[in-house]
C-alpha cells in the first residue's frame, strides 16, 4: 500500500477505470458524486494505491464525512480485473480503516449500488452493516449504505 495524492496520475488512471466499471453497471458516468481532490489530503482523508508485482492494481480513499469528525466515507474503491480474487480489496479496505482510525475516525461509511454484488459481499464479510442511506444517491433506487465501527486496536 502506498498513500498518494488523489490527483496522482496512477491514481487517476485507476479512478477512471473504477468509474468506467460503474458506468457499465449503472450507465452514465458511473458516479456523479461531487469529489474534491483536497478532501483526500491528511488529516481529513487519504488516498491509497495497492500494488502487486510492482504494478498498481487497486485504489481506495476516505474523506471526512459530517461535522462530528468521527466518520470517514470510503470512496473510489476499485481493484483491476486481473487482481481480483487475490485479497487486494480486503487489504485496501483494512488499510483505509487503519488510516481513518489513525486520524481519529471511529466509523467508516460508504454508499454502494445493488449492482455490485462482489463489493456488497466484501463489505458484509468485513463486518459492515446496512445503515440509513446518505450522500448523493441516498434517494436513488438501488442505493445501499453500509457502516462499520472501527475498533480501538488499530
Amino acid at each position: 500500500m502506498r498513500r498518494v495524492r488523489f490527483t496522482d496520475s496512477v491514481a487517476q488512471r485507476l479512478v477512471t477505470a473504477a468509474l468506467a466499471d460503474l458506468g457499465v453497471r449503472y450507465g452514465g458516468s458511473g458516479d456523479d458524486t461531487p469529489v474534491d481532490p483536497a478532501h483526500f489530503d491528511p488529516p481529513g482523508g487519504a488516498f491509497l494505491l495497492a500494488h502487486l508485482d510492482g504494478q498498481a492494481v487497486g485504489c481506495a480513499g476516505w474523506r471526512s464525512h459530517g461535522t462530528s469528525g468521527e466518520d470517514a466515507e470510503l470512496k473510489r474503491m476499485y481493484v483491476t480485473d486481473a487482481a481480483r480474487g487475490r485479497g487486494v480489496a480486503r487489504a485496501l479496505l483494512a488499510a483505509v480503516e487503519r488510516s481513518a482510525a489513525g486520524q481519529g475516525r471511529r466509523r467508516v461509511i460508504l454508499e454502494c449500488g445493488d449492482k455490485q454484488p462482489e463489493a456488497i459481499a466484501l463489505y458484509r464479510s468485513c463486518g459492515y452493516a446496512r445503515i440509513p442511506n446518505f450522500g448523493y444517491y441516498r434517494d436513488s433506487p438501488g442505493c445501499l449504505s453500509f457502516g462499520r465501527v472501527l475498533t480501538s486496536d488499530w
